[in-house]
């Protein structure tokens, strides 16, 4: 019974699993986003702990501060001790001088040793940010290249597609196409038929009518202002009152003799 849920529980887990792993696949940018959450919580951690070690670079810093102060009175005083010829109190301010020197040497090594751990650390963070910051910018950038091209593959399966249905056979534009030129290859005829069956008798009949009109309206107009017109050519000419001479009457057309 233990055994099957346990096989059970593996087979939610690695659905689960599969389902979280599709969900970043389709959203990489809120992946990242979490990344970068994960990457400040951890800045803030070791901020924290770089700052206790501060702390403690402090206090040491502090005990030698004070020490070197214990060292200069002790040292005065046990010199005046002894100048005075009180060799005891001279004595125990020299013993007491021994611990405080003992002391400050080992807070000195210590905060040496504190200062060049905290150097190290906060060196250690600085690489840490800059190669986290690098690696995320990488990311954002790859991101970014992805979806551009993936766009791009999209458009270009999108245009193949078009391309393969617009050249197939039986494409709605074809059959557009081949009734198009249909219709028009049958108002050409139709156009044709029309112009074939037309009776041109009676527009030269009215043709005719209409230049016999305009002779005779011309010649009217020539008798009317004493103009001769030329059978042969339109141009009227001036009739003369009285003859120059016994010649023929010259007109605009070619010359003609009078019997």
């Amino acid at each position: 019974m233990f055994s099957l849920l346990s096989r059970l529980g593996n087979v939610v887990k690695g659905w689960f699993g599969l389902g979280v792993s599709a969900l970043e696949r389709r959203n990489p940018e809120a992946l990242l986003e979490l990344e970068k959450e994960n990457l400040r919580k951890q800045m803030a951690q070791y901020n924290q702990g770089l700052a206790t070690h501060a702390g403690m670079c402090e206090r040491l810093m502090s005990q030698v501060r004070k020490l070197e102060s214990d060292e200069r009175d002790l040292r005065a005083k046990a010199g005046a001790h002894l100048k005075a010829g009180n060799r005891e109190a001279a004595g125990q301010y020299a013993l007491r001088l021994q611990t405080v020197q003992r002391e400050l040497t080992e807070n000195k090594t210590q905060l040496e040793q504190a200062e060049g751990t905290y150097k190290n650390l906060t060196k250690a963070r600085d690489v840490a940010i800059s190669a986290a910051k690098a690696k995320l910018d990488s990311l954002k950038g790859a991101i970014e290249d992805m979806k551009m091209k993936k766009a791009m593959a999209e458009m270009s399966e999108m245009a193949s597609g078009m391309i393969s249905k617009i050249g197939g056979a039986g494409d709605t534009m074809s059959r557009l196409t081949e009734m198009v030129d249909e219709e028009r290859n049958k108002a050409a005829g139709r156009a044709r038929v029309a112009r074939d069956s037309m009776d041109m008798s009676e527009v030269n009949l009215k043709e005719a009518e209409q230049s016999a009109l305009a002779d005779q309206a011309l010649a009217d107009f020539a008798a009317k202002e004493g103009m001769v017109l030329d059978a042969k050519s339109p141009a009227p000419v001036p009739i003369a009152s009285e003859p120059l001479s016994s010649g023929p009457v010259k007109s605009m057309g070619p010359q003609a003799t009078t019997g």
